[in-house]
């Protein structure tokens, strides 16, 4: 996962970034004012390329049909795509790159180490920068300071209000006595999980044992043992990569049946052991990829997804699409494609109607709450959607 050496280069690299970005000149003028230029510097070859990709074609599909309807605004919208492979410098790299060649607004990674190189070039340069799917409060002004932090947004579901709806829903099934175990490796995983506390505790759940792990750091096999060990009503956790299914299958086989709770990184079956079968586990997500979303016009891109031979394999796919309707949307509204003008709308949207459902944002909170999840449950290794579901209250994570 190379996660140490990236997290080491990060800072260095995004400030050499910054100062290329300020000296482009102004190469951001270069695009048609018949088009609305919209890049992305994405991961497609590693290992946030199942999140990335799917959501870059959904929201090419979405391009594509809201072109089909005249554009917005007189624009035809146009992705631009420059791929960094998770390499810092290459985040960087693929800002200025396509900044030069007419970007107005920027799509980024969905993880907010990831996405940061590209982002923090991106927003010197006045650029809204939004990410389809990260799931932190740190895409806005915690990450990146109030000035730059302004014009930066995710469409995916902020943790507080993710772990919170995963907590209403473990006491609505009267599991009042969970095993809670965090991920370090993301920031999101770890915001997951503690929201999940916060609010469970709230709700009068108890918090029986804790356990917490870095993905790759090879405890994964004693972590799941101890888990299973504790006797909990739910083990709660946010985490996915290589160390989840053997998580998985190893608290099975150590005897525990009690019902495993992810949030949006469980999605998919692409993850599921052969041994024991997948059973017994409730996750939350943005949109079922089995069939039987509730929404026809999910179903609907997720047929042309598959048509393309680009079937997604999470409801993440849902959010590509949504954030070109937030930008259009925003456009619409401001009559303007300047970053400044374009967040300024972000900030003010409240239940926004999109693809992916209702989105909502605030001045302080620039990742998307309030919009219903798909709960969905999987018995003997086949997932269905359960129903749809929204928190009642953002857990508070400080």
């Amino acid at each position: 996962m190379k996660r140490r050496w990236y997290l080491i280069g990060v800072a260095a690299l995004c400030a050499a970034a910054v100062l290329a970005a300020l000296g482009a000149g102004s190469a951001a003028g270069r695009g048609s004012a018949k088009t609305l230029v919209i890049g992305a510097a994405v991961d497609l070859s590693g290992q946030m390329s199942p999140f990335d990709g799917p959501a870059l074609t959904a929201a090419q599909l979405e391009a594509k049909k809201i072109n089909a309807k005249g554009g917005v605004n007189g624009m035809k919208i146009v992705i631009k795509v420059c791929n960094h492979q998770l390499n810092p410098a290459k985040g960087g790299a693929c800002a200025l790159s396509l900044i030069a060649q007419g970007a107005k607004v920027m799509l980024v990674t969905c993880d907010v180490d990831y996405a940061t190189p590209a982002a923090t070039v991106s927003l010197s340069k006045g650029l809204l920068t939004v990410a389809p799917c990260i799931g932190t409060d740190q895409m806005g002004p915690k990450r990146f300071g109030s000035k730059l932090g302004k014009l930066a947004f995710s469409l995916g579901n902020v943790a507080q209000d993710e772990g919170a709806a995963m907590a209403e829903l473990a006491i609505q099934h009267k599991w009042r006595r969970a095993t809670v175990v965090t991920d370090n490796l993301l920031v999101y995983f770890k915001n997951v999980t503690k929201a999940f506390s916060v609010r469970y505790r709230q709700l009068g759940g108890k918090i029986v044992h804790t356990e917490s792990f870095t993905n790759g750091d090879k405890t994964i096999g004693s972590v799941a043992k101890r888990a299973a060990a504790a006797k909990a009503q739910v083990i709660a956790t946010s985490t996915a990569f290589g160390d989840w299914p053997t998580f998985f299958a190893d608290v099975r086989n150590a005897g525990s049946k009690a019902p495993i709770m992810n949030s949006w990184a469980g999605d998919g079956n692409y993850w599921y052991p052969q041994n024991p079968k997948v059973s017994h586990y409730w996750y939350v997500t943005f949109a079922s990829v089995f069939g039987d979303d509730p929404n026809p016009a999910v179903r609907h891109l997720e047929a042309e997804m598959k048509a393309e031979g680009k079937a997604p394999g999470t409801g993440g796919f849902v959010t590509g699409a949504a954030t070109i309707d937030a930008i259009v949307a925003a456009v619409k509204k401001t009559k303007s494609t300047q970053g400044s003008k374009l967040a300024t709308a972000f900030a003010h949207f409240r239940k926004l109607p999109t693809i992916s459902g209702k989105i909502s944002f605030t001045t302080k909170l620039h990742t998307v709450f309030g919009r219903q999840y798909r709960v969905m449950e999987v018995e003997n290794g086949k997932p269905r959607f359960v129903k749809l579901y929204a928190a009642k209250k953002l857990a508070n994570i400080g």
